[in-house]
């Protein structure tokens, strides 16, 4: 897995196109909060530049820039139009999304690429009239692997958990800590690095990828697992609705094409990727430690996940879906891809 990142960062740094040669009419932007490196800017970013360019045969093309907002920021940053593309984790505003909430749940089995194409087509299906994106374009959702706790503590079951200060994303991830009876610390993923660091939180929930693209291994060296995660992570790639519309209409219709399922495909690629070279960082680092939760343990978390569930069935039944099919959809198309 790690040459296989490696690879895409390599590939990255020049992107390779059957049309480079050309000069494109439309550079679009993107705006990124995670590190260069990061699979995002290594992996997702520059497979969907690609597949624009060829899409558009090399008339449309975008390029990555760092540092136009916050994570938080990100939907209204697109939406002022000051940059094109951005990718969003819906747990850093909440009130804003109920809907994405239902593929955070933990439990699904599967990993990220098919929950990933799972949740495009729940969209479609149950939540696009919802307008939980409104005046953006969205143009791919996607959910990292399933979530695990890294801590500065070697952590054996979920009572060791309890009492302990965790920085938590947001949404569903921050009922599951609170299930659990850890505090949670809200910092943005770029800041958790540092809040480990300085000892303001003994841990972290994130996907096993965090070990590697956030260094986890130096500062939370110890891994706790549990079978179908905690929770999962809901995000989505969105484009300036003005900039898209501003394309014509063969171009559209081509970036259509690219968007949606297809995109958000790529997305659970690299969050499966990543995950495993975070796994393999705990392989390289003899200080670091993996445990698996025990059947007692995962027979006490399916009796704490219960509530979590049922409320965030309850919450997007408010929004008049019928939240059991949905997920019961959900869990029938991860099964299939």
């Amino acid at each position: 897995m790690k040459h296989i990142l490696k690879s895409c960062v390599a590939a990255s740094a020049i992107v390779v196109s059957a049309f480079a040669a050309q000069a494109a009419d439309v550079t679009l932007t993107i705006s990124s909060w995670a590190p260069p490196t990061h699979g995002a800017n290594a992996i997702l970013w520059p497979a969907m530049i690609e597949q624009i360019e060829a899409a558009t045969e090399g008339r449309v093309t975008a390029e990555i820039k760092y540092g136009l907002a916050s994570p938080p920021a990100q939907y209204d940053l697109i939406l002022d139009g000051a940059a094109d593309f951005a990718w969003i984790f819906h747990g850093y505003t909440p009130g804003r999304f109920s809907a994405t909430k239902l593929i955070e749940l933990p439990g699904y089995e599967g990993n990220a690429e098919a929950a990933s194409v799972a949740y495009w087509r729940a969209h479609e299906k149950y939540f696009a009239d919802l307008g939980e994106h409104k005046g953006v374009k969205l143009v791919g959702l996607m959910t990292h692997g399933p979530g695990v706790l890294h801590t500065n503590k070697d952590v054996k079951s979920l009572a060791d958990i309890a009492g302990m200060k965790l920085r938590i994303g947001g949404g569903v991830a921050g009922d599951a800590g609170a299930a659990l009876q850890a505090t949670g610390i809200r910092v943005p993923a770029p800041k958790v690095y540092e809040t480990l660091d300085s000892n303001a939180a003994d841990g972290v929930m994130m996907p096993m990828e965090g070990k590697a693209s956030f260094k986890l291994y130096e500062v939370a060296k110890h891994t706790y697992t549990m079978p179908g995660g905690f929770y999962r992570g809901s995000f989505a790639m969105i484009m300036n609705s003005d900039a898209f519309d501003g394309l014509s209409e063969v171009d559209q219709t081509a970036l259509n094409g690219v968007f949606g399922e297809t995109l958000s495909r790529i997305g659970g690629q690299m969050w499966d990727t990543i995950d495993g070279v975070g796994a393999e960082a705990i392989n390289t680092h003899d200080d670091n430690t993996l445990t698996e939760a025990s059947a007692e343990d995962i027979a006490a978390w399916g009796a704490l996940t219960a509530p979590i569930i049922e409320s965030v069935l309850a919450e997007v039944d408010g929004k008049g879906i019928d939240a059991a099919a949905a997920k019961a959809f959900i869990e029938e198309q991860m099964a299939a891809n």
